[in-house]
């Protein structure tokens, strides 16, 4: 019993004795002196006249800039320890601002040292008055700043590698994205042609595309689709529906069969986790011959319809109602249309990068909308191919940033015989 009893007791003294110290320690941190808090502070502190002469200067200070106490004292002014450059912002800004304000907060500044380094700090300085209101003395806190200057050089390089590698990468945008487009639309004879391609974002490569090429003597191919999606893997798509475009219409021109075609493909080569599908309309030309103008077939898969701008100022939409997505089902429905394109008429061809756009100047961000491209192309009409893409392009730029998506333009007119354009 006395055993237990004498180690129970023991058990209970431990804890009070390391306590107890602990206490004591922690006691004597707090009776440090007001004076070595103030010469071994975590920042400098110094003390001026008012002309700048240094009355009072703390240990950490004098060791960050490896002088001796008895050297500044009396003898220094503070813009002494300054640089060049430190200096004669102190004199034309910061001595001025303090006087005025009676103090100054913040200032970045950059102080000698004995060595011949420079010292990267932030400074505050306040003014001290005496009972009457008259200045006295100026105190100043200064905090070592050489993490921090460090911390914005790497910041500062890092944003400009990023400016270097954004630049860059704009380039192969851009790059990428010419290879996409044909160079220059193939001249077809008794047809004026106009094409625009309208970039959303220069980080961003676009999915749209167009193409305008010779197929069996007498007749052409044209497109215009927009792939889902951007960057690298839209452009993928893109480039493959490009080529197999101008395969399959090679092996065989109907335009249903183009489209069916393409469908096959993208259906087959993106079925997986990441399916791809784009919206597209193909279209045969072939000049109607002794009655003038041309004969154009259209094929839709889900794309916007064209506009027929006539000669006479009315518009039409060619409508191609129930044409599917390109690359969704096994089997697409294609919707086809055919129109006659006489002298004086136009055909325009646009992706939904144009309709999808939010007008900036409305206020509430509505989209333009199918119905406002109506209206904006019957004030247009009758019009010709380079004037009608014009147009457009001047429309796009009323959007402003209110332009989501790349916007692709494809116009065909019939010229009106020269007698008729000098009436």
């Amino acid at each position: 019993m006395n055993i237990s009893g004498e180690t129970g007791s023991g058990d209970h003294r431990a804890p009070g004795k390391q306590a107890g110290t602990e206490h004591a320690a922690f006691s004597a941190l707090l009776e440090d002196s007001a004076e070595d808090l103030y010469e071994h502070a975590p920042c400098g502190y110094l003390s001026t006249l008012m002309d700048g002469t240094i009355a009072k200067i703390n240990t950490t200070l004098l060791d960050w800039l490896g002088h001796e106490r008895g050297d500044l004292v009396g003898r220094r002014t503070f813009s002494d320890l300054l640089t060049v450059g430190g200096r004669l912002y102190h004199e034309t800004h910061f001595a001025p601002l303090l006087r005025i304000q009676g103090e100054v907060s913040g200032i970045a500044l950059e102080l000698r040292t004995t060595d011949g380094g420079r010292l990267p700090v932030l400074v505050t300085s306040t003014v001290k008055t005496g009972a009457d209101g008259r200045p006295l003395l100026i105190r100043t806190t200064v905090f070592d700043a050489r993490d921090r200057r460090a911390y914005e050089t790497e910041l500062l390089r890092a944003r400009r590698q990023a400016e270097r590698e954004r630049e860059e990468l704009m380039r192969l945008n851009a790059t990428l994205q010419q290879t996409l487009l044909p160079p220059t639309l193939v001249n077809v004879p008794g047809l004026d042609v106009a094409a625009y391609y309208h970039v959303a974002s220069t980080d961003m490569v676009g999915g749209d595309f167009y193409d305008l090429f010779p197929l069996s003597a007498g007749t052409w191919g044209l497109f215009l689709g927009d792939v889902c999606g951007k960057g690298a893997a839209a452009a993928a798509v893109t480039s493959l529906a490009r080529y197999t475009l101008r395969a399959a219409a090679v092996y065989d021109p109907d335009p249903a069969a183009v489209l069916s075609n393409l469908n096959t493909v993208l259906n087959h080569e993106y079925n997986g986790h990441d399916p791809r599908f784009c919206t597209v309309v193909f279209g045969l030309l072939t000049p109607e011959g002794e009655h003038g103008g041309f004969r154009i077939t259209l094929a839709s898969g889900g794309h916007p319809p064209a506009l027929l701008l006539h000669a006479d100022g009315s518009v039409d939409q060619v409508d191609t109602p129930g044409g599917q997505l390109i690359g969704v089902l096994p089997d697409a429905h294609i919707a086809t249309a055919t129109v006659h394109l006489a002298a004086g008429d136009t055909l325009l061809l646009y992706t939904d990068g144009l309709t999808e756009a939010r007008q900036a100047r409305t206020g509430d961000g509505d989209r333009y909308g199918d119905e406002a491209l109506l209206h904006f192309a019957r004030a247009l009409a009758p019009t010709t191919a380079s004037d009608a893409v014009a147009a457009i392009r001047d429309l796009l730029d009323t959007f402003g940033t209110g332009i989501d998506d790349d916007t692709a333009v494809l116009a065909i007119n019939v010229p009106r015989p020269t007698n008729e354009e000098q009436q």
